[in-house]
């Protein structure tokens, strides 16, 4: 009984953790590295019209990334055709080299923010793809294949 209790308590726990999460998804990019011609391509589940939700990307990086920051392109394909698309810088270490995010070991996770009180009011299918922008200081062109990141994904969290 003790036992079956303990499971339900554990249980009850982790749904209570995260309980405005709606949907989440996360890809693991090529382990020689993530080639910028190479996005990583979610399609978005059926989502309640009439809701708002925070939208939230997922990096996991180890210690062969070599930045401090990340540049990601993404693009939000809706149904009918309309695309909405996002330059974003997000902080990966600190100033003295630690790494943010979560995480035991050379593998970090961060939560990124990508977008606040987004509706889906267009029945249909979404489209999230992500790919990166970096760049090495003073040159334009482009990083073309991005060491250390190995896991891109979304959260969609509905706003209560």
């Amino acid at each position: 009984m003790y036992k079956c209790l303990f499971v339900s308590f554990f249980s009850l726990l982790l749904l209570s953790c995260n309980p405005s999460t709606i949907t989440a998804d996360t890809k693991a990019t090529s382990p020689d590295g993530w080639q910028v011609n190479d996005p990583v391509i979610f399609e978005l589940p059926g989502l309640n019209s009439e809701a708002l939700y925070n939208a939230f990307i997922t990096v996991r990086n180890n210690n062969k990334y070599p930045y401090s920051n990340l540049f990601l392109i993404i693009s939000l394909q809706h149904p009918y055709g309309k695309t909405v698309v996002d330059t974003l810088e997000y902080k990966m270490a600190r100033p003295d080299g630690t790494w943010l995010g979560t995480g035991i070991g050379n593998i970090k996770e961060n939560k990124l923010f990508y977008k606040q009180n987004l509706m889906f009011n267009e029945k249909g299918n979404y489209t999230l793809h992500i790919t990166h922008a970096v760049r090495n200081n003073g040159e334009s062109q482009g990083v073309s294949k991005l060491e250390g990141i190995t896991d891109i994904g979304y959260t969609l969290d509905i706003v209560k």
